[in-house]
This record gives structure tokens, sequence and C-alpha cells, in this order.
């Protein structure tokens, strides 16, 4: 026969999930993405990421000259929400 259980009920998974994982710690972090490549290339990935909303071309440095002749490098850093 079925009894009830009498007496109250005790949490164990404060501050974790129910697999008993630990919660996540939601904040903001940044990442940084590098563009590598011809002068024209890498202006031609940064119209195309502003297209698709994701970043606008005033956000990313000045092209930068690398070692490599010919070759440019840009950096867009972003902050992002961590769940």
């Amino acid at each position: 026969m079925f009894q009830p259980h009498s007496g109250a009920f005790a949490s164990t998974t404060s501050g974790a999930d129910f697999s008993g994982n630990p919660k996540p710690n939601p904040h903001n972090e940044s990442v940084r993405h590098l563009l590598y490549g011809s002068r024209q290339a890498v202006r031609e990935v940064i119209k195309n990421l502003h297209q698709r909303g994701y970043a606008d071309p005033n956000e990313w440095s000045r092209p930068m000259p690398t070692d490599r002749p010919g070759e440019v490098m840009c950096i867009l850093t972003k902050t992002v929400w961590i769940e």
C-alpha cells in the first residue's frame, strides 16, 4: 500500500542542475575575431558580416600590415552573453 512521505523535503541540488552539474554562471565575455588576407578580401568579409547584422564595419580595427607582402589584419572584439 502507498504511504505518503511525511516530513519536509530538502533539496540537495542547490547550486546544481538535476544531474548534479553546477548551474551555469551567466556573464558577459569578450571574444576576438581576427581577419587575415588581402585588403580587398578582408573588406569583403567585413561587409558580408555587416550585411548579416553581426558587426558594424566601424567596430573593426583599421587594417594593419602583417609580415607577409600584401596581407593585412583586422581585429573585432565582441561582447557575448554566456548562459
